[in-house]
């Protein structure tokens, strides 16, 4: 394992380390091995990572605080603080990332690529550990990316999305996607085969979780909180519906946040499904709040509408509980449905207090 203070680099919070950092990593890439980012704050520009290399230091990493091991920007013309485009089997662990809002759409940790596989096989990205945060583009941004997994990270008030993915064959699992300025984790372009489990989706300003025409997702057993729009927002890209997700054992809580919602129908639900088909939505929780007692602003309880629905096909829809769950309707059912489409035991009542019960 290569130090980078063996190249020079200072932790003290001013010194520019990027020639330093940058030159641990290109000797790391002669040989496949792991470069070690001790206790400190390293200020650096961006850096670009070799194939079959890691990037490790100690996670000391709180919830609005850092210690530990710390790579904070300097560069406003940067597009990226962690450049691993073209650069397969590479790990990056136990490290905060800060941006420090500096220039324009830069990201966190980038890979950016015209095609898949460019450099011969899969990606095999792993990002553990890790605190990224103060980005002015996505947190992550996956442009491109085959095989990959992010697990025991917080990713929160960057700018854009928390995650950005075009790819897919990835495992997303126990992480904080918090006060992101657009979608927790959003796939706009081609996006399949996700397993998203067990992470908590937390005050983005944008929905949780925005899918246009992904398809094969495992999103299991997730907290959902206070998102600026739906908490899961699933519709269909130029056309090609979204197909085969299955949303199970989720929590969904307080989402729609009023100020925060945009302008599309419907922005005040826990889920919006549209245009998708081999869907399970079953075994779910929803409920309507407001922010927390202590928090500068009391915005008001939300959402509206438990859940809205339309042009379904092949698909599932029941055994899903919205107790106190919606100000408006449980379901909002928008139609055009293909064929086999089973919608029943759905079972809720309006908020506040039990005082209109309604099953669908």
């Amino acid at each position: 394992m290569l130090n980078i203070l063996d190249f020079g680099a200072v932790g003290d919070g001013k010194t520019d380390n990027t020639r330093a950092i940058q030159a641990a990593l290109d000797k790391a890439g002669e040989s496949r091995t792991t470069v070690y980012v001790p206790d400190g704050r390293f200020c650096t520009g961006a850096l670009r990572m070799r194939p079959f290399t890691g990037l490790v230091g100690n996670p000391a990493w709180g919830f609005r605080d850092v210690g530990g091991s710390i790579l904070e920007l300097i560069d406003p013309k940067a597009n990226c603080l962690i450049d691993i485009s073209h650069a397969g089997g590479i790990n990056i662990n136990g490290l905060s990332l800060n941006g420090g809002e500096l220039g324009e759409g830069v990201h966190g940790i980038k890979l950016e690529q015209p095609d898949y596989g460019g450099y011969g096989q899969e990606a095999t990205i792993c990002i553990e550990r890790c605190r990224v945060d103060g980005f002015t583009g996505h947190g992550l941004f996956f442009k491109r990316i085959w095989c990959f997994s992010v697990r025991h990270c917080m990713i929160s008030h960057n700018r854009g999305d928390g995650i950005w993915l075009r790819g897919w064959d990835g495992f997303i699992m126990d992480n904080w996607l918090t006060g992101n300025g657009k979608a927790g984790f959003g796939a706009y372009e081609e996006n399949a085969s996700v397993t998203f489990t067990a992470n908590r989706i937390e005050w983005n300003y944008g929905p949780g979780m925005t899918i246009e025409g992904g398809d094969h997702y495992n999103i299991t057993g997730n907290f959902f909180d206070r998102s600026g729009g739906p908490a899961i927002d699933i519709k269909d890209r130029d056309g090609v519906p979204s197909s085969q997700l299955t949303l199970t054992g989720n929590i969904f809580y307080r989402n729609g946040k009023p100020s925060r919602c945009g302008n599309l129908p419907y922005d005040s639900s826990h889920l919006r499904i549209i245009k998708s088909r081999g869907i399970v939505i079953s075994s779910n929780v929803a409920e309507v709040s407001a922010d927390d007692p202590n928090s500068e602003s009391r915005d008001a309880s939300s959402p509206d509408y438990g859940l809205v629905i339309g042009e379904l096909e092949s698909a599932i829809i029941k055994d899903n509980v919205f107790d106190r769950g919606y100000k408006k309707e449980l379901l909002v059912d928008l139609g055009k449905h293909g064929t086999n489409v089973v919608l029943k035991d759905n079972i809720g009542c309006i908020h506040p207090g039990i005082c209109k019960a309604a099953t669908a």
